[in-house]
């Protein structure tokens, strides 16, 4: 079975993921910005402890 089948068979049972960064001191889901500021959120590097 292929990934896209799978992801298929298991639709129903899948839901959204809001995810939220920290924008100017407060935290702010990622969906909501314009753009500009989600292709800037796009080439954050992602930090690795």
């Amino acid at each position: 079975m292929s990934k896209s089948e799978m992801l298929e068979k298991l639709k129903e049972k899948r839901q959204k993921c809001i995810v939220y960064t920290r924008v100017m001191g407060y935290h702010r889901p990622v969906e909501s910005f314009n753009i500009g500021k989600t292709g800037e959120h796009k080439q954050r590097k992602q930090f690795i402890e």
